[in-house]
């Protein structure tokens, strides 16, 4: 295990157990030598995939939205909790050390989205962006690609909500703080940890606790809502630092507030399980007690209206210690709803002329 972490210093796990799709895994074979030799860092692999589709569509009565847009496949900031590590599963990955190393990037996300607003019967509502991977996570600083699709949107006037931990947001306040302006955009900072120690072990490549304070406020001084999000709230590990969290998000100028409970589907469970063993190993049994308490037994438990929070006694204290620290603070659930009225598709090359003057 030793060569494994030192190889993948800086990553959310070393482990990279076999895709569930996959039939033979990703095994190790005896070479023949006997050395064991030091292992290169785990660099980071960036394939492009021409997207046919951009927006998806859900009905989930979990989200307060129908459908997002993802940039990008897999996310280097390698968060070992991560709820979307299985969706790499579906590309023949592992959702471990590949999920954060062995990106996939989407180049022609803005002429594709640009296509899916001008259709005809498309209706307009918010656009998420940052519900699976994170927007701006490091490539986008080469690749662009998060940028060219705000673009678009502020072109079609199109409200757009984003969840971000990515410092790489502040690049574009040229775009959001107009959009602010017209009703059209907001942010979510998700901060889980004023301990930059642990986020450092847990985020490894994510933006400190007190940097994303930061964003926070020139996100706010520069008009754009933002919501602290206090997610994913750790049972037994951070679940005591909720009041300061979301102080701290207010007093950098937040002006709303959620939470969501550390959720474990499928791959992440073992992940999650094998980072407490290595880095809070006097934390873990209470850690996943207090989960499985929440979930019947289980690691996790992915039914609709229960896969974000749990239920049971811990549950419902950490609901109520939340509502009375939003009310304590100013801070509210909801923000104003984002604006749809403005949206028009902009005139196209081609388009024949109004005759009106």
């Amino acid at each position: 295990m030793g060569s494994l972490r030192q190889k993948a210093r800086g990553r959310g796990t070393a482990a990279n157990p076999a895709g569930r799709f996959e039939k033979f895994g990703t095994m190790a074979v005896d070479d023949g030598w006997e050395v064991d030799e030091d292992l290169p860092p785990v660099r980071t692999e960036i394939r492009e995939e021409l997207a046919r589709s951009l927006i998806t569509y859900n009905r989930s009565p979990d989200l307060p939205f129908d459908r997002s847009i993802n940039p990008y496949r897999g996310c280097e900031h390698g968060c070992v909790y991560c709820f979307a590590r299985p969706t790499h599963a579906y590309l023949g990955l592992s959702p471990g050390l590949d999920f954060e190393t062995r990106l996939v990037a989407r180049p022609n996300a803005a002429d594709i989205l640009r296509k899916e607003l001008s259709a005809r019967r498309y209706k307009v509502a918010v656009i998420a962006i940052g519900t699976n991977t994170d927007p701006y996570q490091p490539i986008e600083k080469q690749r662009v690609i998060t940028r060219g699709c705000l673009e678009v949107l502020a072109e079609f006037n199109h409200p757009v909500a984003i969840v971000t931990k990515g410092a790489l947001i502040e690049r574009d306040l040229d775009i959001l703080g107009p959009m602010a302006a017209r009703g059209l955009t907001r942010v979510g900072i998700s901060l889980t940890t004023l301990d930059a120690g642990l986020s450092r072990r847990m985020e490894p490549r994510a933006p400190s606790p007190k940097r994303r304070l930061q964003m926070i406020e020139r996100l706010s001084r520069a008009g754009v809502p933002v919501r602290v999000m206090t997610s994913p709230l750790v049972p037994g590990l951070t679940d005591h630092e909720l009041e300061d969290l979301l102080r701290a998000g207010r007093d950098a100028g937040a002006d709303t507030a959620s939470w969501i409970m550390l959720r474990l589907p499928r791959e992440v469970s073992q992940l999650w399980q094998g980072w407490l063993t290595e880095h809070e190993p006097g934390r873990a049994e209470k850690v996943m007690a207090r989960l499985r308490e929440m979930h019947g037994g289980r690691d996790y438990d992915p039914r609709w209206g229960h896969r974000m929070r749990g239920e049971g006694r811990y549950a419902e204290m950490v609901a109520q210690r939340f509502r009375a620290a939003i009310k304590r603070l100013g801070l509210a659930e909801e923000g104003d709803p984002l604006r749809t009225d403005l949206f028009q598709v902009p005139p196209q090359a081609g388009d024949q002329l109004s005759l009106q003057l």
